[in-house]
Protein backbone atom coordinates (compact mmCIF):
# COMPACT_ATOMS: atom_id res chain seq x y z
CA UNK A 1 0.00 0.00 0.00
CA UNK A 2 1.37 3.18 -1.04
CA UNK A 3 1.42 5.90 1.68
CA UNK A 4 -0.66 9.19 1.15
CA UNK A 5 1.11 12.46 1.46
CA UNK A 6 0.03 16.05 1.04
CA UNK A 7 1.60 18.15 -1.38
CA UNK A 8 2.26 21.73 -0.40
CA UNK A 9 2.14 24.30 -3.13
CA UNK A 10 4.94 26.70 -2.73
CA UNK A 11 5.26 30.10 -4.31
CA UNK A 12 8.72 30.73 -4.96
CA UNK A 13 8.34 33.84 -7.06
CA UNK A 14 8.18 37.39 -5.48
CA UNK A 15 5.00 38.24 -7.37
CA UNK A 16 3.20 35.29 -5.88
CA UNK A 17 4.31 36.21 -2.40
CA UNK A 18 3.06 39.77 -2.80
CA UNK A 19 -0.29 38.61 -4.13
CA UNK A 20 -0.73 36.26 -1.23
CA UNK A 21 0.05 39.03 1.27
CA UNK A 22 -2.43 41.39 -0.42
CA UNK A 23 -5.19 38.79 -0.24
CA UNK A 24 -4.53 38.32 3.48
CA UNK A 25 -4.64 42.02 4.17
CA UNK A 26 -7.93 42.36 2.29
CA UNK A 27 -9.45 39.48 4.23
CA UNK A 28 -8.30 40.95 7.53
CA UNK A 29 -9.58 44.44 6.71
CA UNK A 30 -12.88 43.12 5.39
CA UNK A 31 -13.53 41.07 8.51
CA UNK A 32 -12.80 44.02 10.74
CA UNK A 33 -15.07 46.37 8.78
CA UNK A 34 -17.90 43.84 8.79
CA UNK A 35 -17.67 43.38 12.53
CA UNK A 36 -17.76 47.11 13.06
CA UNK A 37 -20.83 47.46 10.86
CA UNK A 38 -22.64 44.65 12.67
CA UNK A 39 -22.03 46.19 16.12
CA UNK A 40 -22.81 49.77 15.20
CA UNK A 41 -25.50 49.26 12.58
CA UNK A 42 -28.58 48.98 14.84
CA UNK A 43 -28.07 52.19 16.89
CA UNK A 44 -27.48 54.06 13.69
CA UNK A 45 -30.81 52.84 12.35
CA UNK A 46 -32.57 53.72 15.59
CA UNK A 47 -31.14 57.21 15.60
CA UNK A 48 -32.17 57.62 12.01
CA UNK A 49 -35.77 56.68 12.94
CA UNK A 50 -35.86 58.85 16.10
CA UNK A 51 -34.83 62.02 14.36
CA UNK A 52 -37.33 62.86 11.61
CA UNK A 53 -36.16 65.27 9.04
CA UNK A 54 -38.03 68.61 8.82
CA UNK A 55 -38.46 70.02 5.41
CA UNK A 56 -37.64 73.66 5.29
CA UNK A 57 -40.29 75.88 3.73
CA UNK A 58 -39.10 77.87 0.80
CA UNK A 59 -38.53 81.53 1.64
CA UNK A 60 -41.49 83.77 0.84
CA UNK A 61 -40.95 86.74 -1.30
CA UNK A 62 -42.59 90.01 -0.18
CA UNK A 63 -43.88 92.17 -2.96
CA UNK A 64 -42.51 95.70 -2.90
CA UNK A 65 -44.71 98.40 -1.49
CA UNK A 66 -44.95 100.03 -4.87
CA UNK A 67 -46.93 97.01 -6.16
CA UNK A 68 -49.82 97.60 -3.71
CA UNK A 69 -52.30 100.13 -5.13
CA UNK A 70 -52.71 103.08 -2.78
CA UNK A 71 -56.21 104.17 -1.80
CA UNK A 72 -57.48 107.18 -3.66
CA UNK A 73 -57.37 110.40 -1.56
CA UNK A 74 -61.02 111.08 -2.27
CA UNK A 75 -62.11 107.83 -0.59
CA UNK A 76 -60.07 108.47 2.58
CA UNK A 77 -60.54 112.21 2.94
CA UNK A 78 -64.18 112.47 1.87
CA UNK A 79 -66.26 113.59 4.86
CA UNK A 80 -69.36 111.97 3.40
CA UNK A 81 -67.91 108.49 3.97
CA UNK A 82 -67.40 109.05 7.70
CA UNK A 83 -69.73 106.86 9.74
CA UNK A 84 -72.80 108.64 10.95
CA UNK A 85 -73.08 108.91 14.72
CA UNK A 86 -75.14 106.15 16.16
CA UNK A 87 -78.13 107.19 18.14
CA UNK A 88 -77.60 106.21 21.72
CA UNK A 89 -80.56 104.62 23.37
CA UNK A 90 -82.17 106.85 25.93
CA UNK A 91 -81.82 105.53 29.47
CA UNK A 92 -84.84 103.72 30.64
CA UNK A 93 -86.67 105.53 33.37
CA UNK A 94 -86.41 103.62 36.55
CA UNK A 95 -89.50 103.73 38.63
CA UNK A 96 -88.81 104.36 42.24
CA UNK A 97 -91.48 103.77 44.79
CA UNK A 98 -92.28 106.81 46.82
CA UNK A 99 -92.16 106.54 50.57
CA UNK A 100 -95.88 107.17 50.80
CA UNK A 101 -96.57 104.15 48.55
CA UNK A 102 -95.06 101.79 51.08
CA UNK A 103 -97.73 102.69 53.58
CA UNK A 104 -101.02 100.80 53.49
CA UNK A 105 -103.55 102.57 51.38
CA UNK A 106 -106.76 103.71 52.91
CA UNK A 107 -109.95 104.31 51.03
CA UNK A 108 -110.33 107.92 50.03
CA UNK A 109 -113.21 109.61 51.79
CA UNK A 110 -116.30 109.95 49.70
CA UNK A 111 -117.25 113.52 48.91
CA UNK A 112 -120.10 114.65 51.05
CA UNK A 113 -122.89 116.39 49.29
CA UNK A 114 -123.12 119.99 50.36
CA UNK A 115 -126.59 121.16 50.99
CA UNK A 116 -127.49 124.15 48.96
CA UNK A 117 -128.49 127.04 51.13
CA UNK A 118 -132.07 127.80 50.32
CA UNK A 119 -132.81 131.30 49.15
CA UNK A 120 -134.15 133.44 51.96
CA UNK A 121 -137.89 133.76 51.98
CA UNK A 122 -139.28 137.24 51.40
CA UNK A 123 -141.97 137.90 54.03
CA UNK A 124 -142.60 141.56 53.23
CA UNK A 125 -141.56 144.13 50.62
CA UNK A 126 -142.21 147.72 49.66
CA UNK A 127 -140.66 151.04 48.57
CA UNK A 128 -139.63 154.01 50.63
CA UNK A 129 -136.94 156.60 51.07
CA UNK A 130 -133.59 155.60 52.64
CA UNK A 131 -130.94 157.84 54.17
CA UNK A 132 -127.69 157.18 56.07
CA UNK A 133 -126.02 158.26 59.32
CA UNK A 134 -122.47 157.97 60.63
CA UNK A 135 -122.53 159.47 64.12
CA UNK A 136 -120.80 157.43 66.80
CA UNK A 137 -123.44 156.47 69.35
CA UNK A 138 -125.10 153.53 71.01
CA UNK A 139 -127.73 151.66 68.97
CA UNK A 140 -131.20 150.80 70.29
CA UNK A 141 -130.26 147.14 70.90
CA UNK A 142 -127.22 148.16 73.05
CA UNK A 143 -124.47 147.76 70.43
CA UNK A 144 -121.88 150.37 69.67
CA UNK A 145 -122.71 151.91 66.32
CA UNK A 146 -120.24 151.06 63.56
CA UNK A 147 -120.62 153.16 60.40
CA UNK A 148 -118.63 150.54 58.43
CA UNK A 149 -120.92 147.62 59.31
CA UNK A 150 -123.86 146.56 57.13
CA UNK A 151 -126.60 147.63 59.55
CA UNK A 152 -129.70 149.84 59.47
CA UNK A 153 -132.37 151.41 61.65
CA UNK A 154 -136.12 150.71 61.28
CA UNK A 155 -139.05 151.88 63.31
CA UNK A 156 -140.85 148.58 63.92
CA UNK A 157 -138.95 145.56 62.55
CA UNK A 158 -137.50 143.21 65.18
CA UNK A 159 -133.78 143.44 65.88
CA UNK A 160 -131.48 141.20 63.81
CA UNK A 161 -134.05 141.07 60.99
CA UNK A 162 -132.38 140.81 57.55
CA UNK A 163 -133.53 143.32 54.94
CA UNK A 164 -132.37 143.40 51.31
CA UNK A 165 -132.25 146.97 49.99
CA UNK A 166 -132.09 147.63 46.22
CA UNK A 167 -131.53 150.87 44.37
CA UNK A 168 -133.81 150.70 41.30
CA UNK A 169 -131.79 153.44 39.58
CA UNK A 170 -128.72 151.21 39.16
CA UNK A 171 -129.86 147.74 40.29
CA UNK A 172 -127.34 147.54 43.17
CA UNK A 173 -128.41 145.70 46.31
CA UNK A 174 -127.17 145.28 49.87
CA UNK A 175 -128.43 143.16 52.77
CA UNK A 176 -128.47 144.84 56.19
CA UNK A 177 -129.24 143.77 59.73
CA UNK A 178 -131.67 145.84 61.84
CA UNK A 179 -130.01 146.90 65.14
CA UNK A 180 -131.41 150.40 65.68
CA UNK A 181 -134.57 152.53 65.52
CA UNK A 182 -135.36 155.35 63.08
CA UNK A 183 -135.51 157.36 60.94
CA UNK A 184 -137.98 159.87 62.25
CA UNK A 185 -138.53 161.77 59.02
CA UNK A 186 -141.66 161.45 56.90
CA UNK A 187 -141.26 159.37 53.74
CA UNK A 188 -138.24 157.47 55.02
CA UNK A 189 -138.42 153.94 56.40
CA UNK A 190 -134.72 153.03 56.61
CA UNK A 191 -131.65 154.76 57.97
CA UNK A 192 -128.62 152.87 56.66
CA UNK A 193 -125.08 152.94 57.95
CA UNK A 194 -122.67 154.94 55.84
CA UNK A 195 -121.05 151.80 54.36
CA UNK A 196 -124.43 150.20 53.46
CA UNK A 197 -125.67 153.38 51.77
CA UNK A 198 -122.37 153.73 49.78
CA UNK A 199 -122.87 150.18 48.45
CA UNK A 200 -125.96 151.17 46.45
CA UNK A 201 -125.60 154.95 45.86
CA UNK A 202 -123.32 157.91 46.29
CA UNK A 203 -123.30 159.46 49.74
CA UNK A 204 -123.44 162.86 48.07
CA UNK A 205 -127.15 162.23 47.36
CA UNK A 206 -127.96 161.97 51.07
CA UNK A 207 -131.20 160.00 50.42
CA UNK A 208 -132.61 157.79 47.62
CA UNK A 209 -135.78 155.88 46.94
CA UNK A 210 -135.20 152.16 47.44
CA UNK A 211 -137.07 148.89 47.29
CA UNK A 212 -136.79 146.75 50.40
CA UNK A 213 -137.48 143.05 51.00
CA UNK A 214 -137.82 141.63 54.51
CA UNK A 215 -136.17 138.22 54.61
CA UNK A 216 -137.59 135.55 56.90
Amino acid sequence: MAGRHSRTRKFSSPAGIAATAAVGVLLAVGGTVGAVQLTSGEPAAESALAEPTVAEAPPQTVAPSSAVPSASPSASASPSLSPSPKATASPKATRTQAASRSKPRTASPKPTATKATPAPKVVDSGSCGASFYDEGQMTANGETFNPNAMTAAHKTLPFDTRVRVTNPANGKSVTVRINDRGPYIDGRCLDLSRAAFAAIASTDLGAVTVRYEVLG
